[in-house]
């Protein structure tokens, strides 16, 4: 049993794992915000053009009423918070590149190609080891 509760320590102590918790928070915020900007702002401004609050529109299908004006706030909601994540995602993947190129550096080839067999070989070969030709000069 010790052993279980050392292992789900490691587990919830890794890194990705707390990312993930923070990302769900400030997620569950984010919709929070973005629910009060559809329903408290959005949702009276199209009110003015429909003439009603939007939330309230529906529709009589068979003895049922049907809540379209709500269904399209959520929708409206899912964009906007769809489109904030992925600015917020590819300003962090931007940045991410950013700091990353400069400790990547480009290393020179360690092989080339036979022009004659097509095979890969050495860089530094001046006969080709597969087909035995000479190989010419480099430039």
């Amino acid at each position: 049993m010790k052993s279980f509760v050392k292992e789900f320590k490691e587990f919830a102590m890794q890194g990705n794992v707390m990312d993930m918790a923070v990302g769900i928070i400030i997620g569950g915020a984010l919709t929070a915000i973005v629910t009060s900007l559809v329903e408290d702002i959005l949702n009276p401004i199209i009110g003015l053009f429909v003439g009603d609050n939007f939330a309230n529109l529906t529709a009589e299908f068979a003895g049922v009423s049907l809540g379209y004006g709500k269904f399209i706030m959520a929708v409206i909601n899912f964009i906007i918070v769809a489109l904030v994540i992925f600015c917020i995602i590819k300003t962090v993947n931007k940045a991410h590149n950013t700091v990353k190129k400069p400790e990547e550096e480009e290393e020179a080839p360690t092989t080339k190609v036979c022009p004659f067999c097509k095979s890969e070989i050495s860089i530094d070969a001046t006969r080709c080891p597969n087909c035995t030709s000479e190989l010419p000069e480099a430039e």
